[in-house]
């Protein structure tokens, strides 16, 4: 679970430069609604890990103690990202809905890009 944890903290770092780069480019762009949107769903992307980074301690602890394993949380992180759909659909003049949704899978691109440079750095 440690390797989680270390995963987890580059995720925050990585969104919180990715939250200041969409700051620069809501306030000097004419994007404001693009980078809003990336924002929003960066955001839900990477609250959507760390509930599952809590739901698989859980799990992990309740295999190692021999327990009936909770649900990995499948339909809170769902709720989530329908949660920034609708605010992205709700507030169009302030979000763009694609943007979101593209905000909404970053994390998981970034925990991609770490595996494989994990796997290269080990060869």
């Amino acid at each position: 679970m440690l390797d989680l944890h270390h995963i987890f903290a580059m995720q925050k770092k990585a969104l919180f430069f990715l939250l200041a780069l969409s700051t620069l480019g809501w306030g000097f762009t004419a994007y404001q609604t693009v980078f809003a949107g990336i924002a929003l769903g960066a955001f839900f992307g990477t609250y959507n890990f760390w509930i599952l980074l809590r739901r698989m301690e859980k799990f992990d602890r309740s295999i190692s103690e021999g327990t009936k394993a909770p649900s990995i949380g499948t339909a809170l992180r769902f709720g989530s990202g329908v949660a920034a759909v609708a605010i992205a659909i709700s507030l169009p003049q302030y979000f763009h809905l694609i943007s979101t949704v593209i905000g909404l899978m970053i994390p998981y691109v970034l925990l991609v890009i770490e595996r494989v440079v994990h796997a290269i750095k080990n060869q």
